[in-house]
């Protein structure tokens, strides 16, 4: 009788064996499946019965999103045709809805018409290409699913730019909210960069400054487009965040200047917060909205990181990180429309001791801006 269980370090064998018969290439070594299985953020699934395992499923819960990732499955040579494939990947679905995760993403080559008859028949919807993604520089087709029927959000049409360096995650933000409201707009690096110089106030403990609140409306303003920001502390923001005094005076003295420019323009500025329902509702108006999170709750790591709201729903704020963690084996799908569920996101627009919150919204045309 088949069985679907967890998988344990003894198994290990037996998943090389799996590898071995099931892939000619893109195998996962030794090394690397007794790290995923004392990993908290993966999951193996084995399918076995009395003669021994019979195949696996795999998958990865990366980031504080509502998204896993099917990883790899395999299923033995001398067990193909018995519904064993089909019993994994329920399985994975239950096990990603029992971490809280409302969809389930995998990459399929192009080649593999099997693997693309068993996921297309189980409700998967293809929604991208990665080519050159193998090692054998086969392309990949990337598939989703939805695991609950009640997730249906209305994602405004929102570009996906990817930053080019560590310290443009504000600079590409606004660039794709830009872009959203005015589709002939050409993003490139040297907008990137222009904007990034425009934007930037903050000085980090090392490294480049990043963008602030005040730039990036005022970047967003000499574009013609409308803006208007919140903000919850009238202070410099994040001048903490560094020990120089002479950074501190310097990030001060561009605050200053901002703030000045900001109120002669007449960039409605607001020292308050903006609850989800609000925003939702400026959403709805018609802005787009960049928000300020803390990267710790995402990639473990404490720094300020803007991201680009594309939709809402019930349940989750959906999101484009201009970020890619290329080094985790990430890719620009897995940073586009990335679902957060609605507490988790409240939680993550607060950044450092002072929990600092800020959004910048923008509109088409500076006539549109509402106040307040």
């Amino acid at each position: 009788m088949l069985s679907i269980r967890d998988a344990v370090l003894t198994d290990l064998n037996a998943l090389l064996s799996l590898e071995k018969d099931c892939f000619e290439g893109d195998r996962i070594n030794r090394r690397q499946f007794r790290y995923l299985l004392i990993r908290n953020s993966a999951r193996t699934l084995v399918a076995e019965d009395e003669s021994g395992l019979l195949g696996y499923v795999l998958l990865l819960f990366s980031r504080a999103t509502s998204v896993a990732r099917l990883y790899s499955i395999a299923v033995a040579q001398r067990a193909r045709g018995q519904g064993i494939g089909r019993a994994l990947v329920a399985a994975a679905e239950n096990a990603a809805w029992q971490r809280k995760r409302a969809y389930l993403r995998l990459e399929i080559r192009r080649d593999n018409l099997a693997s693309q008859h068993l996921f297309e028949h189980s409700d998967y919807r293809r929604f991208g290409i990665l080519s050159d993604y193998y090692a054998d520089h086969m392309a990949a087709f990337r598939y989703e699913k939805t695991l609950s029927p009640d997730f249906k959000p209305e994602l405004k049409r929102v570009p996906f730019y990817q930053q080019t360096l560590d310290f443009t995650c504000g600079s590409s933000s606004l660039m794709m909210a830009m872009q959203a409201l005015r589709p002939n707009l050409e993003l490139n690096r040297t907008l990137e960069l222009r904007i990034w110089r425009e934007s930037t106030t903050i000085f980090m403990t090392s490294g480049h400054g990043g963008c602030g609140p005040l730039g990036l409306a005022l970047a967003a303003h000499h574009r013609d487009f409308g803006v208007a920001v919140f903000v919850n502390d009238p202070g410099v923001p994040l001048i903490d965040s560094v020990r120089s005094l002479e950074k501190k005076e310097v990030m001060r003295l561009v605050h200053e200047e901002m703030l000045t420019e900001v109120e002669r323009l007449g960039i409605p500025m607001t020292y308050g917060t903006l609850s989800l329902d609000k925003l939702q509702q400026r959403w709805d108006n018609g802005a787009v909205p960049l928000v300020l999170i803390s990267s710790y709750r995402i990639y473990q790591e404490k720094f300020p990181h803007w991201v680009v709201i594309t939709g809402f729903d019930e349940y989750f704020v959906y999101v484009h990180d201009p970020y890619v963690d290329i080094a985790n084996g990430e890719t620009p799908l897995d940073s586009i429309d990335m679902p957060i569920q609605r507490d988790e996101f409240a939680r993550m627009v607060r950044y450092g001791k002072v929990g600092l919150q800020a959004v910048v919204l923008v509109w088409a045309t500076p006539q549109m801006v509402e106040h307040g």
